[in-house]
């Protein structure tokens, strides 16, 4: 493992990379600041808790100007591949995770929403956010090179201040306590979101840089230790356990990927949970592989995808159940995809809203949120 990190490491400073837009440096000589928030953290962050990663700021390079090719045109996914779905009105785009996990960041637009859409493959975090605007300047963000338990700091380039990708905040620098807007984001397999989405966007694998795009320079990762963690793994559940983490009203649940396996017929699960005294809905569809297992990623164990929902459509509550081919609402008996989409039915063509959820490793989830409850198959 530690081979393979010294590899990635080495990989994306090499020459021939943009150079770093700043240092990044200054914010770690800041005085620590609480952090307050519904996201999870709620007290300073030690300045010693935030650790080198090995590169430098920007050496993982963030993509600033993306390009993206049609659903149709893509010929170098494979179906059950994970990619970062993202949404924001009627603009879809899919970032292939064979390419965020070597640049981790993307500095994006939506029409007129800019939008940070981030990955960390140490902590399997999928997560974008709203690109603020601070005392009239648009932020940007780079790859600090820093790592907070364990997991992606960011650092914008107006400021340099520091944030931790899991919970959107500034942890140190000018800009502590802000936090970031989040926008849903869901880890889908590339089929599941290509037949949502046929005419959505794909990010290029044209990204100016020349990476080994596909394959996944953490082989093993998801069964081993955390890397750089310094905390306390809670034993609740393995470190690297692929959970689906909801946070509502104060409140945190994780729910096992394995767990939803278990009650999955026909490789699909459904139940719902209360979460801050809101009902959520989570669908988890078998067929997409774990980014963090195989030496290729197309080769890695099936992990499925989940996703959370809120569990209302055309202003009535419904409610969801298996019929052995699939999701149906037991309103209706209208058919439901892993996307949240009605695609047969009464309400076929109808969309769920998508609930804040975040994929995460159990370590990260649970060091970001220490009063998450954990769900257990009935």
């Amino acid at each position: 493992m530690l081979l393979a990190l010294a590899v990635v490491a080495a990989a994306c400073t090499s020459e021939g990379d943009e150079p770093a837009a700043g240092s990044g440096e200054s914010a770690a000589s800041s005085e620590s600041a609480p952090t307050a928030g519904a996201t999870g953290l709620e007290v300073p962050v030690d300045p010693s808790e935030i650790v080198s990663g090995g590169p430098p700021p920007d050496g993982i390079p963030p993509i600033d100007r993306p390009t993206f090719e049609a659903p149709a045109d893509v010929t170098w996914l494979e179906d059950n591949e994970p990619v970062l779905a993202v949404q924001v009105d009627d603009v879809a785009k899919a970032y292939p995770i064979r390419i965020m996990t070597w640049h981790e960041i993307v500095n994006d637009e939506f029409g007129n929403t800019p939008v940070v859409v981030t990955y960390c493959p140490l902590c399997n975090t999928g997560i974008a956010f709203e690109r603020p605007v601070i005392d009239g300047e648009l932020l940007d963000f780079g790859t600090s090179g820093k790592l907070f338990n364990s997991n992606l700091v960011m650092y914008d380039r107006q400021t340099e201040s520091y944030w931790a990708q899991a919970t959107g905040q500034a942890i140190q620098g000018k800009l502590v306590p802000e936090e970031l807007d989040f926008v849903p984001a869901r880890l889908l397999s590339w089929k599941d979101w290509r037949e949502a989405h046929p005419e959505g966007e794909v990010l290029s694998i044209d990204t100016g840089f020349d990476r080994d795009y596909g394959a996944n320079p953490y082989a093993g990762y998801d069964s081993g230790f955390p890397f750089l963690f310094t905390g306390d793994v809670d034993p609740r559940l393995p470190g690297t356990t692929h959970v689906l983490g909801i946070t509502n009203a104060d409140e945190a649940l994780a729910l096992p990927l394995e767990e939803l396996e278990t009650v999955a017929e026909a490789g699909w699960a459904v139940t719902e949970v209360d979460v801050g005294g809101d009902r959520f809905v989570v669908f988890w569809k078998a067929g997409t592989s774990s980014a963090l297992d195989a030496g290729s990623i197309p080769d890695g164990r099936d992990v499925g995808a989940s996703v959370a929902y809120v569990p209302r459509a055309d202003g009535k509550r419904l409610t969801f159940s298996l019929d052995g081919a699939g999701i149906v609402d037991e309103q209706t008996g209208s058919r439901w995809s892993i996307s949240g989409e009605a695609v047969d039915g009464p309400l076929e063509g109808t969309q769920l809203e998508v609930a804040l959820a975040i994929d995460s490793f159990w370590f990260d989830w649970a060091a970001f949120h220490p009063q998450t409850a954990v769900w257990s198959a009935p």
